[in-house]
């Protein structure tokens, strides 16, 4: 959420910066509210002071034995105290249409943000890896021998209708250990906490992390209220929700592994193939809380970690810097990690690494305590996938494919896969 303050002291700016978003000016629309607040405020200071003033007035007026003043002062203070309840709902009001407003707009892109419209706009920052030759031509992943029985799209629809999977055997077995080497290797070497969280959550969660109130339709919700989350980013940065901490625990850092449920409700028609695309999937969510100095340097950090597990699988990959146009609702600045896909022939995201500045945190009211002293300050909170389980097992299946059918295991794994190094073409670890 922004802040109130700043719209005040630069609305020019913050317009400017919400256009660079493909948003409307609202400056003009939030002051008036915020102006029509603060008046409510003032007026019900203004009635309490004199509400107060009469009380006191009240006893004086009765020990003289002015029968005529202390029953107008008596009706005075009645009529004040109602003036004051009167002022402070109507106040409220204002406030919630403030917070309304505020909560739908997006975060302020930094100044370094290239500008842009879609995808064809994202900035390539660097590359890593070459991608394989083939002496035959690649497949997709869901084509390939090897997972044949072991990835299953008919029965899963049976069981719970389209953009699902059942998957068994290797591939399965396959899916698990990339799952246990990404956090594996985050908390042995990248120095994250890791992390077991609810993947049911209270509705003011998605309201803190940004969810809500514009993007319900992308999520599923319960009868009772429940929403499951679209990734552990709502839970792990909502750990400090509504909490003060000490500057000398940050930073916190955060590394899950949780089932994610999106309902992919603006992608019809999209990536209707294979396991690229689905309603449920796995995901090793990586999310940071830092001093607001920390941030910046955070950012590259986490994108780091990202990368290192893609170089330690051997897996080619570029990282973009998203536009203003492409980037998320809350955050200030991403990157996306695109994975080569032969099958494909193309670069295709597997991570998306975030920085959100204090937007998050606002929403939250998330902030900490500075060790030298003074007013606590809100925090700055970073996430990106760490990576994306499902979209990695792809991207192994179809760079490590031969032409049988057949699958080499990136060396790194197979201390997971108890020490089978292929999946054969029948779909049989060997």
């Amino acid at each position: 959420m922004h802040d109130i303050k700043a719209i005040r002291e630069n609305p020019e700016a913050f317009d400017a910066a919400l256009a660079r978003r493909g948003a409307a000016p609202m400056s003009s629309e939030i002051l008036a509210l915020d102006d029509a607040r603060r008046a409510k405020i003032h007026a019900a200071e203004t009635a309490q002071a004199e509400q107060n003033k009469a009380s006191k007035s009240v006893g004086a007026a009765k020990a003289k034995g002015d029968e005529d003043e202390f029953q107008r002062l008596r009706a005075l203070v009645g009529e004040k105290k109602a003036e004051v309840a009167r002022l402070n709902d109507e106040a409220k009001v204002e406030d919630a249409k403030l917070t309304d407003l505020l909560m739908g707009l997006p975060n302020a892109p930094y100044d370094d943000v290239p500008q842009g419209e879609d995808e064809d706009d994202n900035v390539e920052i660097r590359k890593w890896g070459e991608p394989r030759s083939f002496d035959f031509k690649p497949v997709e992943h869901y084509e390939l021998a090897a997972v044949k029985d072991g990835m299953d799209f008919e029965t899963a629809a049976k069981l719970a209708g389209s953009r699902f999977v059942l998957l068994s055997g290797a591939v399965a077995r396959l899916h698990r250990a990339l799952a246990q080497f990404m956090i594996d290797t985050h908390v042995d070497e990248n120095g994250l906490t890791e992390t077991i969280t609810p993947v049911l959550v209270r509705e003011d969660m998605m309201y803190g992390t940004g969810q809500l109130p514009k993007f319900g339709e992308d999520s599923y919700q319960t009868k009772d209220g429940w929403w499951l989350i679209p990734t552990a980013e709502v839970t792990l940065t909502n750990i400090v929700n509504n909490m003060t901490v000490e500057e000398r625990y940050l930073p916190r850092r955060y590394v899950a592994d949780t089932q994610c449920f999106r309902s992919e409700a603006g992608s019809a028609g999209r990536d209707t193939a294979g396991m690229l695309r689905q309603h449920q999937f796995e995901k090793v969510e990586m999310v940071s809380v830092t001093h607001p100095d920390q941030s910046e340097a955070e950012h590259e950090r986490m994108t780091k970690c990202a990368e290192g597990i893609l170089e330690k699988l051997g897996l080619p990959y570029r990282t973009m810097v998203l536009c203003t146009g492409d980037m998320g609702f809350g955050a200030r600045r991403t990157h996306d990690i695109e994975v080569w896909l032969p099958g494909q022939d193309t670069y295709r995201e597997i991570s998306s690494v975030s920085t959100c500045g204090d937007f998050q945190a606002r929403r939250m009211n998330a902030r900490f305590k500075p060790t030298e002293g003074g007013k606590p300050q809100f925090l700055h909170t970073l996430n990106g996938s760490g990576l994306a389980v499902g979209r990695c097992l792809i991207a192994v299946l179809e760079n490590g494919q031969q032409e049988d059918g057949s699958v080499q295991l990136p060396e790194v794994l197979h201390p997971y896969m108890g020490g089978k190094t292929q999946i054969t073409a029948d779909g049989v670890l060997a």
